[in-house]
């Protein structure tokens, strides 16, 4: 997956990073996720980094050839003065553009199958020890951040947070589920009550994306 970036004949044909739009609806979440924070979330808070991003890398236009990934991968290389902006924008650009992917409406429920599923339980016990600890590190991410999914540098599942839009790609893990546990992804519906948030939120979980980001 590359969420990346499109020519632009009004800006000298540069490559700009764009919001992607949505695989469904942004109703179809509902009941779990409801469409006045989808509208916001998607259109406003996922929007605004895209722009930002945009706007840090107008400085060196030749990153425009790099996908999002690629920033965070190598933010050791991104330019000293604009690297915070691409460490953040980037990362909630990459963040979210995934995040979406891994929902489907109604969703698809249950458990993980196949490879999956075999990996889970081998490192983590069970499905239902994986869930408990996937919850807690989001309940215990204090502030604003994600909970993931990753295959570690030595290839191993794992359970991580990350803070901010901070992203484990440039950690050198590969990210396989996440959940967002800023405020503003579940504040309307939840108020406080991230533990519901998080509960609720496997409900909606496409198995099938996860599924294809952990044989990738």
């Amino acid at each position: 997956m590359v969420f990346n970036r499109q020519n632009s004949s009004t800006r000298m044909n540069k490559k700009l990073y764009v919001l992607p739009e949505l695989p469904y609806a942004y109703d179809a979440l509902e009941p779990y996720i409801d469409a006045q924070t989808m509208q916001i979330h998607h259109g406003k808070h996922h929007g605004a980094y895209v722009n930002n991003l945009n706007a840090a890398i107008e400085k060196y236009p030749e990153l425009f050839a790099k996908s999002a990934q690629d920033l965070l991968v190598a933010l050791s290389s991104i330019p000293e003065d604009i690297r915070v902006a691409v460490r953040n924008n980037a990362g909630g650009h990459v963040n979210h553009s995934m995040f979406w992917q891994g929902m489907a409406p109604a969703g698809q429920g249950g458990e993980p199958s196949g490879e999956l599923a075999k990996e889970i339980e081998k490192h983590f016990g069970s499905f239902a020890k994986f869930q408990e600890k996937f919850n807690d590190a989001g309940v215990k991410r204090f502030g604003s951040g994600w909970v993931w999914l990753v295959k570690t540098k030595d290839g191993k599942l794992d359970v991580l947070s990350t803070a901010n839009q901070d992203n484990p790609l440039s950690d050198g893990h590969t990210p396989i589920m996440e959940n967002d546990v800023w405020e503003h992804a579940y504040y309307l519906q939840y108020k406080n009550a991230r533990v519901d948030y998080l509960k609720a939120w496997w409900n909606l979980v496409n198995w099938d994306e996860v599924e294809k980001r952990f044989k990738k």
